[in-house]
């Protein structure tokens, strides 16, 4: 801190609250109300990965649910908001996390008898956790069951019955819906939550309520978010195209949160390590600051363990202050490890909590008064030339960082330190780029096509995606068979693949997993099963002996033809062991994870049996690693790479150079393959590798690939694009 002076801006507070627009309130409710006062959103949850354990930061737990629910922010609001969605097609609620806007308008639109006709109220959530968690709120305060009056449905874990009223899902999941019920009759209001994140569900989602409510004048749609730009949700939703504001079909309320002032610092120039700043300036709070825990935004797992070693090394130092109880937060924690950012902090010590952006909008975690923003995150971006999605560090948006520094002012006035200087601020990008603009659109076009969208170019998009991301989507689509030469979707295969709830590679390699050249079906539905699981293997937190031990453990599942089969040999042992908790705990494995991975498997196995996949194991066969692999290749052909001296390895499309994850089963091999394919990209590294024959591309993808010398592909190219001028000069001389 001593060379990183910091500096408060000309305005040196942010303020929580944002500015009001009310309705004039009805004279009295326009429906009766149906059941008791509810509750809010809570203040916080923290997620674990793909499943997640929640907490919740509620001041009123000691209240009756009546008392909690008059206490939220958006009570004062109720009546507007009924009145609003009376009057108005289209309502986007703006209100700071906390105020109660996910948990309590569901909730008042069941009061007010928006489900007495037999319809549901339905909301979405970006994350599966949320739309978990959320429900089991909400049916707490309703005083029901999970799963009855109030339910929630995600991939592969479905918690409703024929009886629920408010049914709470993924943007994914509602689009599903929509195969079978293109105008989502069921639903009298949908509430589409935590907007502003843009994900490309979320946004092909609002393109197709758009068109429903031009032919669907009763369904009532509820856009909802703490940050967002409620002007360019409102106009898209817009439907009045005359000068009569009576006939607008669209409006905003703005709800005040529960927030307190946060004073901004930057640092006076730039910083040469964000990493070594966040470091001091935690140690400068600790020594000069009032008591208050501090929360530490960094980009990524890697990071966040290497600042809380150095962190922890410096503080033994310290001299005449409190202790520092260091604490890390990030998806792929272990619930039992991630429990400690949410529990109480001892008296005589104060909490420093070292998070990647879960803690921005999807956490809020108790007692934070302090705020360091290091400037980046960590987003999906697809690279147009190689067709290859890439986990990438990139600066953060304006919004992103006016979101972080309100964590500070949820208990108390806070401070938020921005390593970075004031002008760098304000070259930022106002919000992030949206999904849809920056990803990987193969899955969302295949999507868009099984739901009858054939002209994607003129679909009513919210932010129009690049057209180099849609034409490598076709490009991909095609080489997979999904789609023909038209862009139309194959029958049977294209409608195959776009009926399973994965990734289109991910499912060739399922419905060809029965042929009688692999005849590995059973084991493709458990390696695919168990891709959908963020983190098999556990690395605890800190150093000594428990993380020699997990590398030993790893070792032994690991097998030189890579990761897939190394997940193969995991569940299989899980599965001998009578899928043991214990054994899981000895073995540093992800129990969670492993029993996620078992339902998930259960599912997949009842699609391909519907889809007349034959199941069958080559287990104990000759050659059936061989047959496993080859099946692998015929879904991920595409993303292949080969060995370079450089110690790197060079994707065969655009010869993009990758590392190998550090914890790939192909590191523990005393020479590297020459020849791989791989499932994922992180950063600059692919994981989830597995090791091929090269012949096998050019056998299993000839569409794909061609086999030669430089010289001889050029002269078939230029061959092929002579017999193609001369079939075009002969069909225009007919």
């Amino acid at each position: 801190m001593d060379r990183h002076e910091f500096a408060a801006p000309g305005g040196t507070s942010t303020s929580g609250g944002g500015s009001r627009r009310t309705f004039l309130k009805p004279s009295d409710d326009h429906r009766p109300r149906t059941g008791p006062l509810v509750m809010e959103e809570r203040g916080g949850k923290a997620v674990s990965g793909e499943e997640g354990t929640v907490f919740y930061n509620n001041p009123y737990t000691g209240m009756a649910i009546r008392s909690q629910r008059a206490r939220l922010p958006i009570a004062k609001n109720r009546n507007h908001i009924l009145y609003a969605l009376e009057k108005y097609q289209t309502l986007i609620v703006v209100g700071e996390t906390g105020c109660g806007k996910s948990t309590q308008v569901p909730q008042y639109l069941l009061e007010a008898g928006w489900c007495a006709d037999g319809r549901m109220v339905g909301v979405t959530q970006p994350r599966r956790v949320a739309a978990i968690t959320l429900a089991a709120r909400v049916a707490e305060e309703v005083d029901t069951l999970l799963g009855q009056d109030v339910g929630y449905i995600v991939r592969f874990d479905d918690a409703t019955d024929n009886e629920t009223k408010i049914k709470y899902m993924t943007d994914g999941i509602l689009l599903r819906e929509m195969f079978t019920d293109p105008l989502l009759s069921k639903y009298s209001v949908l509430m589409v939550d935590e907007a502003h994140e843009r994900t490309t569900n979320t946004d092909i989602l609002l393109g197709l309520l758009r068109r429903i409510i031009t032919v669907r004048s009763d369904l009532r749609v509820v856009i909802s978010s703490a940050t967002l730009d409620a002007e360019l949700f409102r106009n898209f939703f817009e439907l009045n195209e005359t000068n009569d504001q009576e006939k607008n079909t669209s409006t905003i309320i703005s709800v005040e949160g529960r927030t307190h002032p946060v004073t901004v610092l930057y640092t006076k120039t730039s910083v040469p390590s964000y990493l070594t700043t966040t470091v001091e300036t935690v140690l400068k709070i600790h020594q000069d600051e009032m008591p208050g825990d501090i929360l530490a935004f960094l980009t990524g797992q890697d990071e966040v363990e290497e600042v809380c070693k150095k962190i922890r090394e410096q503080s033994v130092r310290l001299k005449n202050c409190d202790k520092l109880w260091v604490v890390p937060c990030y998806g792929s924690l272990p619930p039992r490890e991630q429990m400690k950012a949410f529990e109480s902090t001892p008296h005589g010590t104060r909490k420093v909590v070292i998070a990647t952006n879960i803690a921005e909008t999807s956490v809020t975690i108790p007692g934070i008064a302090y705020v360091i923003d290091c400037g980046y995150v960590k987003l999906r971006a697809l690279n147009p030339k190689n067709g290859i999605e890439t986990l990438m560090k990139i600066p953060i948006s304006r919004s992103s960082a006016e979101q972080r520094a309100g964590r500070a002012g949820r208990i108390r006035p806070g401070k938020a330190y921005r390593l970075y200087p004031e002008e760098q601020f304000a070259k930022l990008p106002q919000s992030t780029v949206p999904e849809i603009q920056r990803c990987d659109l193969a899955p969302t076009i295949l999507q868009m096509k099984a739901l009858g969208i054939q002209n994607i170019h003129r679909f009513h998009y919210l932010s129009r995606p690049p057209s180099a991301s849609v034409i490598c989507a076709f490009e991909l689509l095609y080489a997979l068979g999904a789609v023909d030469i038209k862009c139309l979707l194959t029958n049977p295969l294209g409608i195959q693949i776009s009926e399973f709830p994965l990734p289109p590679m991910h499912s060739k390699c399922l419905l060809n997993s029965g042929h009688e050249d692999f005849t590995c079906s059973e084991e493709m539905a458990t390696i695919i099963a168990m891709l959908q699981i963020q983190d098999i293997f556990i690395t605890p937190s800190g150093g000594g002996g428990a993380r020699h031990r997990a590398d030993v453990s790893r070792r032994k599942f690991s097998v030189e033809e890579g990761d897939h089969l190394t997940y193969l040999n995991v569940y299989t042992s899980y599965v001998d062991h009578k899928r043991s908790k214990s054994w899981c705990d000895e073995n540093f494995l992800n129990y969670r994870g492993l029993k996620r991975a078992d339902a998930v498997r259960a599912q997949l196995v009842a699609l391909m049996k519907r889809f007349g996949v034959r199941m069958l194991s080559s287990r104990g066969d000759i050659g059936a690693t061989e047959r496993i692999t080859r099946c692998l290749v015929t879904g991920f052909f595409s993303q292949a790479a080969r060995y370079h001296y450089t110690g790197k390895y060079l994707t065969v499309k655009e010869d993009y150079p990758f590392s190998v994850y550090k914890g790939s089963a192909v590191m523990f091999s005393s020479d590297y393959p020459k020849w791989v394919i791989f499932t994922e990209v992180l950063a600059d590294s692919i994981r989830d590798i597995t090791v091929v024959d090269p012949q096998w591309l050019y056998e299993l993808a000839p569409h794909y690939y061609e086999f030669g010398t430089d010289n001889e592909i050029a002269k078939k190219r230029a061959r092929k694009g002579n017999e193609d001028n001369e079939n075009n000069s002969d069909e225009d001389s007919s």
